[in-house]
């Protein structure tokens, strides 16, 4: 009933809670074969002293009545860690809340929003952020996440602003977050290789990431072995800003020419020149054909960022090559001078892409754990700092979500 094993209730009573109501108390003591052991390694070591004082564990709640655990707590004197508090059976260490209702905390955190959870459990949302810092290290520390990597996306998050961001780490096999660091630098992703190990790092086999060179500096240092991947989203993405360069461009020199009637229906434009095809409206292909006959610089644009686009979605490895070298010849002499600029990156990072091509790589793994991170800081209203954030997104997508007490 009390969620509490290993250990012995020699009395179970209700207290006033001075507010008018009752809480239920259970005093409680370790069964002799998990009593005295060291709350940081788990051994057993020879008592130190005894505590005067009693100490209460908040427990899952009896239906509306708040529960506690009350126990007297020891000292012992551990070899390793020297005099430290004894561990208990019904906590984890440090902590002033039952395991059960830790892990129910996590668990609800996962499918909540925290406020909604401090509000359900009638506990301080901070004391809910302390338990998803302790249960994250706690599970973290039974479980190898770094372990079996093959292939891996790593891709960067804005946190919050002001350029704070988030490298994060992304296992394209299951689509879990297997590591995440602040800031997104050589520093950082040279920490996660640091974790990984140089055994583990040469067992990796495909790597994706964006076309920032100190990651690429890094993944061949610390992975040579692997095959780099240039993703597919942050290519069309480039073609896409190109576009929108020559749109913006093209709408500046009507307004500076006095037709701002014309500059108005340009400026439009942007989303029918943006989107899918697929995607489009019926008013926003009319658009688009408009911009076909009176437009050909930025239809030519347009059809630049679809071919490039398409040459991703094709699915014969020889044929998306002769594709891509046709690009480029085309955008070398289109006279657009934001894709001249395109055509000389994507010949730089030719052999990246096509790396990509042939073996069927992208980031979408890594951008689905970024749309889930916004998703927990808009939830959140924002993270302070982003350890908080880190623990969050380590439980909710790292596979470290506790089950519910009492069921498997």
């Amino acid at each position: 009933m009390l969620g509490v094993e290993h250990a012995v209730i020699e009395s179970v009573e209700l207290e006033a809670d001075g507010r008018g109501g009752e809480v239920l108390i259970a005093r409680v003591r370790p069964k002799g074969g998990v009593a005295r052991r060291c709350s940081r390694c788990q051994r057993r070591c020879p008592g130190y002293d005894t505590s005067a004082d009693s100490r209460r564990w908040r427990g899952l709640d009896l239906g509306s009545m708040r529960v506690f655990l009350q126990a007297t707590t020891r000292r012992v004197s551990c070899p390793e860690h020297g005099v430290i508090v004894a561990a208990v059976p019904w906590a984890r260490a440090g902590s002033r809340f039952t395991t059960a209702f830790e892990d129910t905390a996590a668990w609800l955190v996962c499918h909540a929003a925290l406020s909604v959870v401090a509000v359900l459990l009638r506990v301080a949302w901070r004391s809910v952020s302390d338990i998803v810092t302790r249960v994250v290290a706690d599970r973290a520390g039974q479980l190898d996440r770094l372990a079996g990597l093959r292939r891996i996306g790593i891709d960067e998050i804005s946190y919050r602003k002001r350029q704070r961001y988030l490298l994060v780490v992304t296992c394209h096999d299951t689509g879990r977050l297997v590591w995440a660091g602040k800031d997104r630098n050589k520093q950082t992703l040279g920490r996660f290789f640091d974790d990984l190990g140089a055994d583990r790092a040469a067992a990796l086999t495909h790597i994706s990431a964006d076309g920032a060179e100190w990651i690429h500096d890094v993944v061949t240092a610390g992975a040579p072995r692997a095959v780099l991947c240039l993703d597919a989203f942050h290519v069309v993405a480039w073609a896409s800003e190109a576009l929108e360069k020559i749109r913006r461009e093209m709408a500046a020199r009507l307004r500076a020419g006095g037709h701002h009637d014309e500059a108005a229906a340009l400026g439009r434009s942007r989303w029918a020149l943006l989107k899918n095809p697929p995607a489009l409206s019926s008013d926003q292909r009319a658009t688009l054909a408009g911009i076909a006959q009176a437009n050909g610089g930025l239809y030519r644009a347009y059809l630049l960022k679809e071919q490039l686009r398409e040459i991703f979605a094709c699915r014969d490895p020889a044929t998306a090559r002769t594709l891509l070298a046709g690009w480029i010849a085309w955008a070398r002499r289109c006279r657009l001078p934001a894709f001249v600029r395109l055509a000389r990156t994507i010949t730089r990072y030719k052999q990246l892409i096509l790396n990509a091509i042939d073996h069927s790589l992208s980031n979408a793994r890594s951008e689905a754990t970024n749309t889930h991170l916004r998703l927990l800081t808009r939830r959140a209203y924002g993270y302070r700092g982003p350890e908080a954030l880190i623990a969050m997104a380590t439980l909710t997508r790292g596979g470290l979500c506790p089950p519910l007490p009492g069921r498997s």
